[in-house]
């Protein structure tokens, strides 16, 4: 039994006639005949009670008329499922992200873009640490995240595209001695202690960077989980922070920002995903967000 044979008998049982049936079937009756037959020996009941008028349903056939008419249904509703999924239009999205993407504005921006698109597909948002995120992703628990670029490797499986970038700033406690500088030199920076964005053991992208620009090992005195807690011990005076220039916007108490001089430094947002991506809602989204132009960007300084 097929859902051919299904929507067979259902011409029947509405029509009450084999041959205005065959007619809407746009086939010849006798076929039609042969197909209820084969329907009803499959079966072992009789579907129809046949006179030289009209055609009846049987007690097995009119209880047999509501199963087929659901199961049609949902035969049609299992195709119209499939199809939408297969263009994108359902299912679900699994994001990752760090705090510069969401106060940037690009992960709004980007969301909001695709669900004018995609209004039935779900958003999933998690706030994870830059090596969690490839961890996830390559296991197939996120769909895609946002990260600062630090180090990872576009061999295999992941793939990373630059999707923002903005100057380094540094963020201190209003009342801090380097407030008076328009802009911080980096030698200024070398007997200040500092609060590292460090959520993961592995995550020493902050590390290697101030190395990088204090020419010697940093003095760290906190290593915390997001940037929200960055910002506040900053704004404790608590130590330094090294922030992109997209986190100026965020209003803490006693918190101030001031431009690091070395302007060839700059920091990526990158868009991590999985290379060879299968799912066509998840690869509309990476194509919009590889589009799409960040929120708040602000010019890098040179």
């Amino acid at each position: 039994m097929d859902l051919r044979h299904l929507r067979y008998f259902l011409a029947v049982a509405e029509e009450g006639h084999f041959g205005r049936a065959a007619e809407r079937l746009h086939i010849v009756q006798p076929a039609l005949s042969m197909q209820i037959r084969a329907l009803e020996a499959e079966l072992g009941v009789a579907l129809f009670e046949r006179t030289s008028r009209r055609v009846l349903l049987t007690e097995a056939g009119t209880l047999f008329r509501v199963e087929a008419e659901r199961t049609l249904q949902q035969a049609t509703r299992a195709k119209d499922v499939a199809q939408r999924a297969g263009r994108g239009e359902i299912g679900s999205v699994r994001i990752g992200f760090v705090g510069n993407a969401a106060f940037a504005g690009k992960l709004a921006s980007d969301v909001s873009s695709f669900k004018l698109g995609y209004p039935r597909v779900e958003i999933e948002l998690s706030e994870l640490p830059p090596l969690r995120q490839v961890e996830a992703i390559l296991s197939g628990h996120l769909d895609a995240g946002y990260a600062s670029e630090f180090h990872y490797s576009e061999e295999g499986e992941l793939a990373v595209d630059r999707v923002g970038a903005w100057p380094w700033m540094v963020a201190m406690r209003s009342n801090h001695a380097l407030m008076k500088r328009s802009a911080v030199f980096p030698k200024e920076l070398r007997n200040e202690a500092f609060v590292v964005y460090a959520a993961h053991a592995a995550d020493d992208g902050q590390l290697k960077l101030l190395r990088h620009i204090l020419g010697e090992e940093p003095r760290v005195l906190h290593h915390v989980p997001n940037t929200l807690t960055v910002l506040t011990l900053a704004a404790a005076g608590l130590g330094l922070a090294l922030v992109p220039g997209s986190l100026q916007g965020v209003n803490i108490p006693n918190i101030a920002y001031r431009r690091l001089s070395n302007g060839s430094l700059q920091c990526d947002l990158v868009l991590l995903s999985r290379r060879r991506e299968s799912s066509p809602a998840i690869r509309r989204f990476i194509e919009i967000a590889r589009a799409n132009p960040p929120g708040q960007k602000r010019s890098v300084t040179t």
